[in-house]
């Protein structure tokens, strides 16, 4: 069987991709589940939190979010039986790729899978059901008649973000990045009930000339919003900010200033820099900053229970139609390592599955 891996042979030089040809699978241990995996989800690599955490190795396995048909289990396994539908995370420190036919998991990284929820898509919902879960319930406790910003709506995460948001009786206001954005999100609605736009306003920021702050104070009478999930953001001023997206983020000030009293701020950059008088801003406010990191649930296994809540809850909500991913078409496992690359340059706008 093959498998796809990364390999970074120095610090700072750039991942390659490789199929590899990996040995028969030991035998099933005590707690594990051998899946026949049906589809696997690609996200983005960070080879620098790998490090951080002692994880790095020479070639490191690609594919976690996986769905799959259980074939065998070991003899403590209490949760599954052959042939059911099961759909999970591989934890951080795996040895097994998600893009392989076969693979070994522990009991605790898997649900099952609803009957009605096909294989891409349970693959391709888990990962940003659970970092919408921990931004917005864990982090944010979103509830109704709050206004909820999400940032770059469009993206596989905004649009989760969003329809949890709403779904908890949120008020949602979202940026787009493009005119194609922009119509993607005027035109979600909710799946049953009073068909009412999911996003109450979407704020088109690609000309760069819209004032983000300006805008959502207008839209909340001047009191700020509740809740910001920010889709990264610009540390410096503008003249030092390179990449045409970076151009499109907002200023940290920006956040600061559309928060209101009590706000929230999710924030997914890892090297946020705050300056005293942005402390004594969010001080003003009763304002809170935290950081979105997902990876907390497989860090440690003190919540497992909680976790797996959350994934059998993604799973229902996506079985009920209250999820609906931004998925693109599905990749057949030839075209894997093609895809990949693009993921790992952040250059894909829809989740990438594999389907086998």
């Amino acid at each position: 069987m093959k498998a796809l891996y990364c390999q970074q042979n120095s610090p700072g030089e750039e991942i390659t991709f490789v199929f590899q040809e990996r040995e028969n699978l030991p035998p099933t241990r005590d707690n594990d589940v051998k899946v026949q995996v049906r589809a696997c989800a690609l996200s983005w690599i960070d080879t620098k939190l790998l490090s951080e955490v002692k994880l790095e190795k020479e070639l490191l396995p690609v594919g976690r979010e996986i769905s799959g048909v259980v074939l065998e289990v070991g003899r403590k396994v209490t949760f599954f039986q052959p042939d059911d539908e099961v759909v999970g995370i591989l934890p951080l420190d795996s040895e097994e790729s998600g893009l392989c036919e076969v693979i070994l998991v522990h009991e605790h990284y898997l649900v099952r899978k609803p009957e009605k929820v096909c294989w891409v898509e349970a693959a391709g919902t888990v990962r940003d059901g659970v970092r919408a879960y921990t931004a917005l319930h864990y982090l944010s406790q979103v509830s109704p008649g709050k206004t909820v910003l999400v940032m770059d709506g469009a993206s596989p995460f905004g649009t989760i973000a969003i329809q949890l948001a709403q779904h908890r009786g949120a008020r949602v206001i979202s940026t787009a990045y493009s005119l194609e954005d922009k119509q993607y999100l005027e035109r979600l609605r909710p799946p049953v009930g009073v068909r009412q736009p999911l996003v109450a306003r979407v704020i088109d920021v690609s000309n760069g000339k819209i004032d983000v702050a300006e805008s959502c104070l207008e839209e909340t009478g001047g009191l700020g919003v509740d809740i910001v999930l920010d889709a990264g953001v610009k540390l410096y001023s503008a003249e030092d900010e390179s990449t045409s997206k970076s151009r499109l983020l907002p200023h940290k000030h920006d956040i600061i200033t559309l928060l209101g009293v009590g706000g929230r701020w999710i924030t997914t950059e890892k090297y946020l820099q705050l300056d005293p008088p942005d402390s004594h801003s969010l001080f003003l406010k009763g304002a809170t900053v935290s950081f979105l990191n997902d990876e907390i649930w497989n860090l440690s296994n003190i919540q497992q229970g909680k976790y797996l809540s959350i994934l059998e809850d993604i799973m229902e909500k996506l079985s009920s139609n209250i999820f609906r991913p931004q998925l693109d078409e599905p990749i057949p496992l030839y075209e894997a390592k093609v895809s990949m690359e693009i993921v790992q340059k952040n250059e894909a706008r829809k989740r990438q599955v594999i389907q086998f």
